[in-house]
């Protein structure tokens, strides 16, 4: 509970998956879950997630919630980041985080809805804001959202087949990386993205 009364879910913090994939045409859809109307802001869309347990790191949270919420296989994601998206100082010294797992996978999975979820769905990242967001997805989307980069590679450059895929930059600024052909002009930030290829 924090100093001003208001209660969170979870002793130890609480962690969600933000999942990117490629939809066909290259750009990125985010994986988002259409709450229940009976759970916590039900009705919103939000992120797979939930409580962390006591040995639980945010990705080991994330990664098994969206096991348990939408029927996502481990084995199928790539964790790139993790951000701290909600502090909370608490009574008696506690402090609660909420941590944003960011990860990708290499197509649009097929998903598994569990009682939580009214829907899952794959949006395409710029429609997300469109949508009626739970009010803590909402409050950190715009620095959880990628920016467009193209990265020209030969088409033999192995590097290809990592691509497309999240990057972040720097603390909090990401990329949605998509191949390029060998002559076009480089992005600003081409050097820096090809060096974390």
């Amino acid at each position: 509970m924090s100093d001003s009364g208001v209660a969170y879910w979870g002793r130890y913090g609480a962690a969600g998956l933000l999942l990117r994939a490629p939809r066909p045409d290259g750009t990125p859809a985010v994986l988002l879950q259409h709450r229940a109307l009976w759970s916590h802001q039900g009705g919103t869309w939000g992120l797979p997630g939930g409580a962390r347990d006591s040995h639980e790191t945010p990705e080991q949270t994330a990664v098994r919630e969206s096991s348990e919420e939408a029927g996502l296989s481990a084995e199928r994601l790539e964790v790139r980041a993790t951000v701290v998206t909600a502090e909370v100082c608490g009574v008696d010294d506690t402090h609660w985080t909420y941590t944003t797992v960011v990860a990708d996978a290499g197509e649009l999975l097929d998903t598994v809805p569990n009682r939580e979820s009214a829907e899952l769905r794959w949006v395409a990242e710029n429609e997300v804001a469109d949508l009626p967001l739970h009010p803590g997805f909402a409050a950190s989307w715009q620095r959880l959202r990628t920016a467009p980069a193209t990265v020209p590679l030969a088409r033999c450059d192995e590097r290809r087949q990592r691509l497309p895929r999240t990057i972040q930059i720097e603390a909090g600024v990401f990329l949605w990386c998509t191949p390029g052909d060998a002559d076009q002009a480089p992005s600003p930030l081409g050097r820096r993205i090809s060096s974390l290829l």
